[in-house]
């Protein structure tokens, strides 16, 4: 995969194990050129670029996204989305396929598939996908998540006819035999040495799924373990490939500058004639049943200062609570007047960082609070601290300011992901498969903005309670009696 854009942070790790993804930089002035909406998210979450907090969201202006959309006969939906702001375009693919859709005894397959469909095709030599789009000025990339594999790429405007090609060569011929499983077999297994097991704290996200989940396939992480994809045969993966990888379980989304008319000539040129997949596609019927007790769990890696994480169960994405838990977040989290920063960090002096976030999934998921020990702090006194912020926010909620900060911060975020054409694509995709309708692209901010102190109170009540939650202590090697 092309190069990838490091962040030098301790959790690192959690944005990286719940969303892979190899973020490629505009090598003249280091800018990422794409970030999912969790990486995204992540980023502000951490304070990396204050520009990303949303303090100037007067001055952003919402535009009204035009879009067509359509199927093909094979069940292919297309998106498309004309811009000629700048002479590029952006296509993107989104196979409906995450860890959650995997056999529990060959988990790593959705995220070992995003590295083996850049090994070639029957029409691409081995190892050229990618020299193919950044020779002519293009940058191509993928991610997996627990729910969704994303493909995408830039390119000049007149080069949108070979990036639609490619990408019908990746869903039809797509090279799978046993050199490349081979080759991304090492590759994997590498990445998962660097990004988990010798990364400080590169454990805590796998620590807390496996935990927090007892039934659902939320509880491993889209890396899988090494020794399922080490066992499984060529077949296996061909199978995974003709169930996953069709037209039927497919959205392609593509904008900027382009013909919509022309645009659709190829769309059924290139995937009009891929068959449309005869194979049931699994979705995960388990729920997971509610906690009734609170869980706790200790861990002990070769870090430094000990960290302490609340997981508490949340309703899944586009949910009328998931967006009042999103604001209550960001209270928490956003800034440096953000509740535990000022609390836990400032002035009790508990933590060197402290933050809380709600991670958006297809189904039910978590949302997490989290605090990395001062010097000489126990986990415990940690965890008292951020207790008390839990239950001052249970008992009061939030103020008036608080909420308008946090639609604010939210609508400037929401109108800069929309200033970029493949943050465009990315997001009428992901409407579109997770909630049912591209057109949230316009409407979704309506819903943040509707969000009452009352909502953020209830929900607060509702789902921040200790029969809900996980809390997991992740301590140093060297506190072990």
């Amino acid at each position: 995969m092309p190069n990838e854009y490091h962040m030098s942070l301790p959790f690192l790790s959690v944005i990286r194990s719940f969303n892979h993804s190899s973020i490629v930089l505009n090598e003249e002035n280091a800018i990422p050129l794409h970030l999912p909406k969790f990486l995204y998210a992540m980023r502000k979450l951490f304070s990396i670029s204050l520009a990303l907090l949303g303090f100037t969201s007067l001055h952003a202006q919402r535009v009204n996204i035009k879009f067509t959309e359509y199927d093909l006969p094979n069940g292919l939906h297309v998106i498309l989305h004309e811009d000629h702001t700048i002479p590029t375009v952006a296509i993107s693919v989104l196979y409906h396929v995450g860890s959650k859709n995997e056999d529990p005894t060959r988990t790593g397959f959705a995220h070992f598939f995003e590295h083996l469909l850049f090994e070639g095709s029957e029409n691409i030599q081995r190892g050229e996908y990618m020299k193919l789009i950044q020779n002519n000025g293009g940058v191509i990339n993928a991610n997996t998540s627990f729910d969704r594999t994303f493909y995408f790429e830039t390119l000049p405007s007149n080069k949108l006819e070979q990036g639609l090609w490619m990408e019908s060569e990746r869903m039809l011929h797509a090279k799978i035999d046993e050199i490349g499983l081979e080759t991304q077999r090492k590759v994997v297994k590498e990445e998962k040495k660097q990004r988990y097991e010798n990364t400080p704290y590169g454990r805590l996200i796998e620590q807390v799924f496996k935990n927090a989940f007892s039934v659902h396939p939320y509880r491993w992480m889209p890396i899988g373990e090494a020794q399922y994809i080490d066992q499984a045969a060529l077949s296996e993966f061909i199978d995974f490939y003709k169930t996953f990888y069709v037209p039927n379980n497919a959205t392609i989304s593509v904008g900027g500058d382009l013909n919509i008319e022309q645009t659709k000539a190829w769309i059924a040129k290139y995937f009009g004639t891929i068959p449309r997949g005869t194979k049931p596609i699994p979705r995960p019927t388990e729920v997971e049943p509610q906690q009734t007790e609170e869980k706790r769990v200790t861990f002990y890696d070769k870090v430094q200062l000990p960290a302490v994480i609340f997981a508490y169960h949340t309703p899944k994405q586009g949910t009328p609570d998931a967006y009042a838990l999103e604001i209550l977040s960001n209270v928490l989290s956003q800034g440096k007047s953000s509740r535990l920063q000022k609390q836990v960090v400032d002035k009790d002096e508990k933590a060197v960082a402290s933050g809380a976030f709600s991670i958006p999934s297809e189904d039910p998921g978590l949302a997490m609070m989290y605090g990395i020990s001062n010097m000489g702090v126990t986990a415990e006194e940690l965890e008292k601290s951020m207790n008390a912020e839990v239950d001052k926010i249970v008992s009061a909620g939030i103020t008036d300011e608080e909420l308008q900060k946090c639609k604010n911060q939210i609508e400037n975020d929401f109108v800069n992901q929309n200033q970029r054409v493949l943050g465009i694509v990315e997001n009428l995709a992901n409407y579109h498969v997770y909630l049912g309708s591209a057109n949230l692209i316009n409407t979704e901010l309506d819903r943040y903005m509707k969000v009452t102190k009352a909502d953020v109170l209830a929900v607060a009540k509702k789902y921040l309670t200790k029969n809900n939650r996980l809390v997991l202590y992740y301590l140093p090697d060297s506190s072990k009696n």
